[in-house]
């Protein structure tokens, strides 16, 4: 069994209502993972559409609508809402992004690491 890694990924000053971060945390090259502030809520998800499992954003911590009010896949045009990751609209209409668990320490995002990796048979 792997051990449990616990990591900061941010200030959580550092997310802005209506903006989103993505974060690479297991140092592969590319976001596996995002956060957002919404109605003054965090919500961490993963960097994955559940319609064909793509990247959400179309350049780096480009994952909201110009007005923040919604997550779009940039390679179907899906919209999910922020603070429960239901597609509202597009290809995978009713389904869900996956929301990841995150937890606050003296101010900082921290981020269990195990919660990206693969799931052993």
């Amino acid at each position: 069994m792997a051990a449990v890694e616990v990591i900061v990924l941010c200030r959580l000053d550092e997310l802005i209502e209506g903006e989103a971060r993505g974060f690479d945390p297991l140092q592969q090259g590319k976001d596996a993972l995002f956060a957002l502030r919404s109605a003054g809520q965090i919500r961490v998800y993963r960097n994955s559409c559940p319609h064909l499992a793509v990247p959400l954003q179309y350049r780096k911590d480009r994952f909201l609508s110009a007005d923040g009010q919604r997550i779009i896949c940039y390679a179907h045009g899906a919209q999910f809402l922020p603070l429960t990751g239901e597609c509202v609209y597009g290809p995978c209409l009713g389904e869900v992004l996956p929301a990841l668990e995150w937890q606050e320490d003296a101010g900082w995002l921290l981020f269990s690491t195990h919660q990206l990796r693969p799931v052993e048979a």
